[in-house]
């Protein structure tokens, strides 16, 4: 699954900026291929980048249309269906990773094949995925963790390639998650690999590379999320890392989607998720605390970082905020 750069950000009919999350992902992690966003009338998301029609992004060299936007239940709305025609009228491919899939539209494959114009669907799995065998791969491999899910996984790992590059150090960010495949253009949509294999694709991600190489996994849901926490354990005895990276977003009041349930420690993270990466990889450490502190002021994030590394004796930073930097060294 390679795709086609540069992108033109598809917003659609977005009902408030939560809603194109995917787009600020690779926005924020990728602006050199983003040419610009098409937003519909009635769109209350904005990147803050040029506006554009499909005419005008071909134009200025647009290879792919990107569904960055996600409605309740990941629908491709009928209101859609015409920009998307166009862009492929236009001679652009269309990526999306929601669940309603770009090929299952009759009118779009119609036209994708009469244009020859590809449907890219990142949540379809691309490869057939091997089972894990457990056996030690060479290089090095580290994992971001979280309390809950959308705590800053992504971003985390993003954070330290871009730390670890600047130090001159081997890194590659290796996606597992929709947002995460189209800042790249490769990955595992793990969570649409058939569970036996799950693993597997995570290894199969996560070859033999060279003794000081980092590969840096996107995390994917919560051990302690009821409805996600098999994605993370495939993670786990998938990745065999190295180092955890603990991630946590300290305003959240619950589970996210599960009003019912509260957040773990970050002390019952630590100790459950070290244990089950001992089951594959017994020298693994946790190495630092990533923390979201978007919600919190400056001095409310600065104090609340203080008190938590006096607390776990961890480095613990807001790598998006700040920088990775403090993570970075702590991978040795």
């Amino acid at each position: 699954m390679l795709l086609k750069t540069p992108y033109l950000l598809f917003l659609g009919d977005a009902a408030d900026p939560l809603a194109a999350k995917v787009a600020q992902g690779i926005k924020d992690w990728r602006p050199d291929q983003c040419i610009g966003q098409f937003r519909q009338e009635n769109c209350n998301a904005d990147l803050g980048i040029e506006d554009l029609t499909i005419a005008q992004a071909c134009e200025r060299g647009a290879k792919t249309l990107v569904v960055g936007v996600a409605n309740r239940g990941g629908v491709i709305s009928e209101s859609w269906l015409a920009v998307f025609e166009e862009a492929l009228n236009a001679g652009m491919d269309i990526a999306s990773g929601l669940h309603n899939l770009l090929v299952d539209e009759p009118r779009l494959a119609s036209l994708a094949e009469k244009t020859g114009r590809a449907l890219i669907d990142v949540r379809v799995p691309q490869h057939e995925y091997p089972i894990a065998n457990g056996v030690k791969r060479t290089g090095k491999r580290c994992l971001a963790v979280g309390t809950d899910c959308s705590v800053g996984k992504m971003y985390t790992a993003l954070a330290l390639e871009k730390a670890l590059h600047k130090q001159g150090r081997a890194a590659s960010f290796r996606a597992t998650g929709q947002t995460g495949i189209l800042i790249t253009g490769d990955g595992v949509p793990l969570d649409a690999v058939v569970a036996d294999f799950m693993a597997g694709s995570v290894e199969w991600l996560t070859p033999d590379n060279d003794a000081e190489h980092w590969d840096l996994i996107e995390g994917q849901g919560s051990l302690f999320h009821a409805s996600y926490s098999g994605v993370t354990l495939a993670l786990i005895h998938g990745g065999a890392p190295d180092a955890l990276i603990l991630c946590h977003e300290p305003t959240r009041e619950h589970m996210r989607g599960l009003p019912g349930y509260t957040l773990p420690s970050l002390e019952q993270l630590r100790d459950m998720a070290l244990s089950l990466a001992h089951v594959v990889n017994p020298d693994c450490k946790v190495v630092g605390i990533s923390v979201n502190t978007a919600s919190m002021s400056e001095a409310e994030a600065k104090k609340y970082l203080s008190d938590l590394e006096a607390r776990m004796g961890l480095p613990a930073v807001d790598p998006f905020r700040d920088s990775a930097e403090r993570l970075a060294n702590a991978l040795s």
